[in-house]
């Protein structure tokens, strides 16, 4: 096992980031970067001490790669931000990546020369030799999964959630492009179909929410899901109207309603006007395209608004 240490501002967001990454076998919440010998959040937060809040990942080098805990790191930061990160303010807040090794300096100094070219402005995010690290109070560690509602709301307000949606969105979706499968790219992009009957969604019946496989913005929902009999998953009605967008198709000899989404501008399938009431469509999906959230996991995955739809 090998050890990382990141300073990312809010040590809950820099936390969560980590906690189901493949090959992390922990993830601790903590202060480092100071010369006193003792820290606590009282006296960290409030910019008592030389500390900066950060977590120590403990990893296994045969699972994952230093590089890629650090792709993780730089995409959920502002580099450029050397009064803190986003709301919170000071340098308890700022981001530092703290080598253990000079290996793990060539490889940080490597990365943030190539971040560099994403931003106009110089990167503020230093890297400095490891010396020590306090563990944070209790209460601080899984924060993300034990007060996830109160987490979630804090991770809006703090600006934090929206900058990295701008920021990295694109880069985030290509990437989530690379990882699809071989239907799912012919059927994302390159406006295929899945056989009838024999595709995941089809006779799916949880509670739950289904979102673009590709950029994960929300697109329908259980409650409004029905037996078409064509095969496919079919929706009486769309989840959130601003995340599709409609094309006319004359591919097939005949003119049809295409339906894609917005953000990845992935092919879904198409919508007929032959569907029940009350909107009389009939929205035929490609599960190819669709991902499904339990509605269990909704406030985990930052979908917590459409709770009220399974209460």
């Amino acid at each position: 096992m090998e050890r990382a240490t990141f300073a990312g501002g809010c040590f809950w967001c820099t936390e969560k980031a980590y906690k189901d990454k493949k090959g992390v076998e922990k993830v601790v919440s903590g202060y480092t970067g100071g010369q006193e010998k003792t820290a606590s959040y009282e006296k960290v937060s409030t910019g008592k001490t030389a500390h900066r809040e950060a977590v120590q990942i403990t990893y296994d080098p045969d699972m994952t790669t230093y590089e890629e805990l650090l792709s993780i790191y730089w995409q959920n930061i502002d580099p450029t931000d050397a009064g803190g990160q986003f709301n919170d303010r000071g340098h308890q807040y700022t981001t530092a990546i703290y080598y253990h090794t000079d290996k793990q300096k060539k490889k940080a100094t490597k990365t943030k020369q190539r971040i560099s070219d994403e931003f106009d402005e110089d990167i503020a995010t230093q890297i400095l030799p490891f010396k020590t690290f306090y563990e944070a109070e209790q209460y601080h560690q899984d924060y993300a999964s034990r007060r996830r509602i109160k987490y979630n709301t804090y991770v809006k307000a703090s600006g934090r959630k929206q900058f990295l949606e701008e920021q990295w969105v694109e880069q985030h979706k290509e990437k989530k492009k690379q990882d699809l499968s071989r239907l799912q790219r012919y059927v994302t992009q390159n406006e295929g179909t899945e056989p009838p009957f024999a595709n995941k969604y089809w006779s799916h019946k949880e509670p739950g929410i289904y979102v673009d496989v590709v950029s994960g913005e929300p697109l329908f929902s259980s409650t409004h899901k029905y037996k078409s009999g064509t095969g496919w998953p079919t929706f009486y009605n769309v989840l959130n109207q601003e995340n599709i967008t409609l094309k006319e198709d004359k591919s097939l000899f005949r003119t049809r309603t295409e339906v894609r989404s917005k953000q990845a501008d992935s092919h879904l399938g198409h919508v007929f006007s032959d569907g029940p009431e009350p909107t009389g469509k009939r929205y035929c999906m490609n599960s190819a395209a669709l991902r499904f959230v339990h509605k269990d996991d909704l406030v985990e995955e930052g979908y917590e608004q459409y709770l009220d739809l399974f209460e």
